[in-house]
C-alpha cells in the first residue's frame, strides 16, 4: 500500500459524522471494467480458446487469482496463474495507456472531496502496478492513500483492504462511505461494517439495509454522502 498524500486522519466536513470515503476503482471511477473483459477474450483466443460471454459475470469485480483461475478451469488452457496475470495485465496497460475514460460524475466527485478534505482512499482489486498508472490520470492529490490487490493477504469479497484503508485513516469503518460498481466490491465494503453506495456498472445490484443503488456517479455528492451517516437505513437516491 502507497500513500500518495500525508494522511489526513479524521477530518471530515464540520457537522458530519462522514469521516472518509472509499473508492472503488474499475468501473467505478475509470470506466475499465470492459477492458479487463476485452483482454480476457483476447488473450484466451491467442491460447486458442473461446470465452462464454456468461463468464463475464463471473470474472467482473473480483480479483485477478480468482478471476483468472477461473477462467483457466473453465477453459482447460496450457498456462499458468503467473503466466496469464502477466499477459492480463500488459494487457490492461496498453489500453489504459491509450485511452482512460472517467466515469460520468468521477472527476466533479474527486474534486467536491478533496475540496472540503474529506480523507478519501482508493481501494482497488487491482495490482499495484495497475492503480500507480490510473493515479497519474485520476490526479494521486485526490486521495490520502490507495489499497492494491496484491498488497493484501486477502483482497475483495473479504473486508480486509476497506479494513486496511480505514484504519489508515483513523477512521471507524461505520462512518465510511464506500462507492462499488460490483457484488464483490459492495460484500468487501459490507463485511468491512461500511455504508455503501453501488453504481452497478455489469450486474445488477439490489438495494439492502446501509446500502444504497444509485444509476451513476452524477447522483452523489458530499451532502448525499454525509445523509448516509445520519439514517437508521440509507436514504433514497436522487
Amino acid at each position: 500500500m502507497t500513500s500518495t498524500v500525508p494522511t489526513l486522519g479524521t477530518q471530515a466536513a464540520e457537522g458530519s459524522a462522514l469521516q472518509a470515503v472509499l473508492l472503488d476503482m474499475d468501473g467505478t471511477l475509470v470506466d475499465t471494467e470492459g477492458f479487463w473483459w476485452d483482454v480476457e477474450v483476447e488473450v484466451f483466443a491467442a491460447l486458442g480458446h473461446t470465452l462464454d460471454e456468461a463468464w463475464r459475470h463471473v470474472v467482473v469485480g473480483g480479483p485477478m487469482t480468482r478471476s483468472a483461475g477461473f477462467l483457466i478451469e473453465a477453459t482447460g488452457a496450457a498456462i499458468t496463474l503467473a503466466e496469464l496475470s502477466v499477459l492480463l495485465n500488459e494487457g490492461f496497460e496498453d489500453r489504459i495507456d491509450r485511452a482512460l475514460p472517467l466515469m460520468p460524475g468521477a472527476a466533479r466527485l474527486l474534486a467536491e472531496l478533496f475540496a472540503h478534505e474529506i480523507p478519501t482512499a482508493l481501494v482497488s482489486a487491482s495490482h499495484r502496478r495497475i492503480i500507480d498508472r490510473v493515479l497519474a490520470s485520476l490526479g494521486p492529490h485526490h486521495f490520502a492513500l490507495s489499497v492494491a490487490g496484491d498488497e493484501v493477504a486477502r483482497t475483495k469479497p473479504h473486508p480486509d483492504p476497506y479494513l486496511l484503508a480505514a484504519s489508515r485513516l483513523g477512521a471507524d469503518p461505520a462512518r465510511c462511505a464506500v462507492v462499488e460498481d460490483t457484488a464483490t466490491g459492495v460484500a468487501a465494503a459490507e463485511a468491512a461494517g461500511c455504508r455503501v453506495i453501488a453504481v452497478p456498472s455489469i450486474a445488477p445490484i439490489a438495494p439492502a439495509p446501509r446500502r444504497t443503488v444509485v444509476s451513476s456517479l452524477e447522483e452523489v455528492d458530499l451532502p448525499f454522502l454525509q445523509s448516509l451517516m445520519t439514517y437508521p437505513t440509507p436514504p433514497s437516491a436522487g
